[in-house]
């Protein structure tokens, strides 16, 4: 087995890799969602169909973005953890067993 690095370099490790489970209120909302916009493009005239697929692509496009960037944060969040834990141990205290 490759190390974590290795396997991320070569794309063995996928965290967006993910199925919505059945029967979870994700996939009826999924469900409701395409119901919703066939309905909504099928009773539109050309012009507004298309007026509508562009906004509906439109807010895509910035919650792919949106959640891009609360995964960077997170992730820098998480790496600032670990290096507090791990890394700095700057305290207020110190040990017994250790000068201060």
């Amino acid at each position: 087995m490759a190390n974590f690095i290795e396997e991320l370099f070569y794309n063995d490790i996928n965290p967006q890799d993910r199925m919505v489970r059945n029967g979870s209120n994700l996939q009826k909302q999924l469900g409701l969602l395409s119901d919703y916009e066939e309905q909504l493009t099928s009773n539109l005239k050309d012009d507004e169909r298309n007026l509508f697929l562009s906004f509906a692509n439109t807010v895509s496009e910035v919650q792919a973005e949106s959640q891009l960037d609360s995964f960077m944060v997170g992730f820098r969040l998480a790496a600032k953890f670990v290096f507090d834990t791990f890394v700095d141990d700057a305290a207020p205290y110190c040990d017994f067993n250790k000068d201060g």
